[in-house]
């Protein structure tokens, strides 16, 4: 077990490390190191995706998996660029982009379920956007998210240089299948899951397994 890599879980925007519970206990019961991160873009008008990416790279200590998810999947990027111990990327619906991109320069208009208050994001109709097939969706746990984060554009992009498993998640009423798809073309590999935006709450075991195997 020693030799496996650790695992790094990068939630995405408006939530929280709370989001990867039931898919980190099942990777812990299989044996696996699971780290996992608070961004601090979650509940702060004040900090970026450049923040969060310190927090991912000072997180990041020996062989590492990175899992990313949605929004998590840019500063991912940024953080695991020139990082040797990083062995891989697996963006699980995420924004696999490239340098320059930012996520809204990627989304464009924003979509009519960003609401702006000041210098934040709250997520309208969370439980069809993220959690459509989530038997008990988690909406009261999400947080306002900052606007600032979407905007901030990369100056790295690790998967140039670092394999990566992008999984389409091909139920998503958040980022559409197509737009996963092109991404999807960036990464060495590409998985499938007949979930919604959220297969670690929606279908952990299966994300579970696709993880393992990326890691392996």
């Amino acid at each position: 077990m020693s030799e496996r890599p650790a695992l790094l879980l990068v939630h995405g925007a408006w939530h929280g490390s709370w989001c990867w519970e039931p898919l980190r206990a099942l990777l812990t019961e299989d044996g696996w190191h699971v780290d996992t991160v608070d961004l601090p873009s979650v509940g702060s008008p004040h900090h970026g995706m450049h923040d969060d990416a310190k927090v991912i790279r000072d997180a990041i200590n020996g062989p590492t998996v990175v899992v990313a998810h949605s929004y998590g999947g840019i500063p991912a990027t940024q953080a695991a660029a020139d990082l040797p111990d990083v062995q891989h990327l697996v963006y699980v619906a995420a924004f696999q982009l490239d340098v320059g991109d930012s996520l809204q320069k990627t989304v464009g208009p924003p979509p009519p379920w960003w609401q702006q208050e000041g210098g934040v994001l709250h997520a309208q109709t969370p439980e069809t956007i993220f959690f459509n097939d989530v038997d008990d969706p988690p909406t009261d746990r999400l947080r306002p998210q900052s606007y600032r984060a979407f905007t901030d554009q990369l100056t790295k992009a690790a998967w140039h240089n670092t394999n990566s498993t992008y999984v389409i998640c091909e139920k998503d009423n958040a980022i559409p299948v197509f737009a996963q798809e092109a991404m999807a073309q960036r990464a060495t590999s590409q998985e499938r899951l007949t979930t919604g935006h959220s297969p670690f709450l929606a279908n952990p075991r299966q994300l579970a397994a696709i993880i393992a195997k990326a890691a392996s």
